[in-house]
């Protein structure tokens, strides 16, 4: 019989995938920056993010897919996905429970960080 485990981490990379890949479980902002650029560049930029597999110990050391960059028409635009409390003042005292977490991922530009 096969067991299968899923970690806490697990729990928590596919519910960033979520926010990042299906644009649900959380909310989505952007920069003045990244607004800057125009709703064809934003919209180009959600579908990187969505399509974006280039995790790795440089960008994503707790393997929880919550960081990336991407590049837009020469313009270089990170994500950061965090999570929050309900009330959204502090981070989520779990995470891995959208039961208790809202997930809110920022587009900016590294000059913005």
């Amino acid at each position: 019989m096969l067991t299968l485990v899923v970690t806490t981490r697990d729990r928590v990379r596919t519910l960033n995938d979520q926010l990042r890949q299906q644009q649900t479980g959380g909310t989505i902002v952007t920069t003045p920056g990244v607004r800057a650029l125009g709703a064809a560049a934003v919209a180009a930029t959600l579908r990187a993010i969505a399509a974006f597999d280039d995790f790795g110990a440089y960008n994503d050391p707790f393997d929880e897919h919550e960081f990336g960059s991407v590049v837009i028409e020469g313009q270089t635009v990170w994500f950061k996905v965090e999570a929050y409390d309900l009330d959204l003042r502090w981070h989520s005292p779990d995470p891995a429970d959208p039961a208790v977490t809202h997930r809110i991922m920022t587009l900016m530009l590294p000059r913005e960080y």
